[in-house]
C-alpha cells in the first residue's frame, strides 16, 4: 500500500472527530467542517478575510503596502478550534493531525489549481526553522505539512528542506508587538548559495502553518526573490485576523 493511499484511507475510515470528539466520524466531521471551516472570500495577496460588499479585490493593507507575495491562500482563520489543534500539532508532537490540516488546505478554493500550475522545475518549500528551534521542537511542522501536501496533491514541483535557510535564531513572532516583527526577521533567511541557480526564473510556493502579520513570509519571500525566483506565493493553514 502506497503512503498516499494509506493517508487517504486514514482520513476516510471511521474515527473520532478531532474537534467535537463525535464517534464514529472522520477526522473532521461534516458538521465541524461546515461550522468552522467554511470557505471565506480572502485578499488574494495576504489571505485576510475581505469584508462583505467590498468593491476592492484586495484588503486595504495590501492596497497601501502589499507583501512581496504574488498570492497567498489560507484554509481557516487562526481561531477556535484551529488555534488549539495547531498548537497540539506544533508543540505537543501530535504530527498525526497533519493529514487533517492538509485536507483543510486542499479543500480551500484556488489551492488545487495553484499547485497544479507549478512545473517540475518550480519549488514547494517549507518555511525553515533555526537549528536551535528545530532542536527544541524535534521537527519542523512546516516541512511535515509540505511533504504531505506534495504527496497528496501530486504536485510536480521540486521539494526541498535545504534550499531556503534560516540564518539566525529569532524570538517567536507571537511574543512580539506588530511594529517589532518586521525587524525581528529582517535578514533571517538566505538561499543556499550552492543551489541558488535552481531558483532562476522559477515559481516558488512557501508552506507554513500560521500567518500572523506576514512579516516572516515576507522576509523569506524577499530572500528568494533576491536569489532570482520569478515569483513567490504562500500556502498557510491559518491566517490571524487583524
Amino acid at each position: 500500500m502506497s503512503a498516499g493511499f494509506a493517508l487517504y484511507r486514514a482520513l476516510q475510515l471511521p474515527s473520532q472527530c478531532a474537534v467535537c470528539r463525535s464517534w464514529p466520524s472522520q477526522r473532521l466531521c461534516q458538521h465541524c467542517r461546515a461550522t468552522f471551516a467554511a470557505a471565506k472570500t480572502r485578499c488574494p495577496r495576504c489571505a485576510l478575510v475581505l469584508t462583505g460588499g467590498s468593491a476592492e479585490p484586495r484588503c486595504p493593507q495590501c492596497l497601501h503596502s502589499a507583501l512581496p507575495l504574488a498570492a497567498c491562500w489560507a484554509a481557516v482563520d487562526y481561531a477556535y478550534p484551529w488555534s488549539e489543534l495547531l498548537a497540539r500539532y506544533k508543540f505537543a508532537q501530535e504530527t498525526g493531525l497533519g493529514g487533517l490540516l492538509v485536507d483543510l488546505l486542499l479543500h480551500t478554493p484556488g489551492v488545487g489549481p495553484a499547485l497544479a500550475d507549478l512545473q517540475a522545475s518550480d519549488w514547494l518549500l517549507p518555511l525553515p526553522l533555526s537549528p536551535q528551534r528545530l532542536a527544541e521542537r524535534g521537527y519542523n511542522q512546516a516541512w511535515e505539512l509540505c511533504r504531505l501536501l506534495h504527496r497528496r496533491s501530486r504536485c510536480r514541483a521540486g521539494l526541498s528542506a535545504g534550499l531556503l535557510l534560516r540564518l539566525r535564531h529569532t524570538k517567536a513572532q507571537s511574543e512580539l508587538p506588530r511594529d517589532v516583527r518586521l525587524t525581528n526577521v529582517r535578514g533571517a533567511f538566505l538561499v543556499d548559495p550552492l543551489s541558488a541557480r535552481q531558483l532562476q526564473a522559477r515559481q516558488v510556493m512557501l508552506v507554513d502553518d500560521v500567518m500572523t502579520t506576514g512579516a516572516t513570509l515576507a522576509a523569506a519571500a524577499t530572500a528568494l526573490l533576491e536569489a532570482g525566483a520569478r515569483s513567490v506565493s504562500a500556502l498557510v493553514i491559518a491566517r490571524t485576523p487583524p
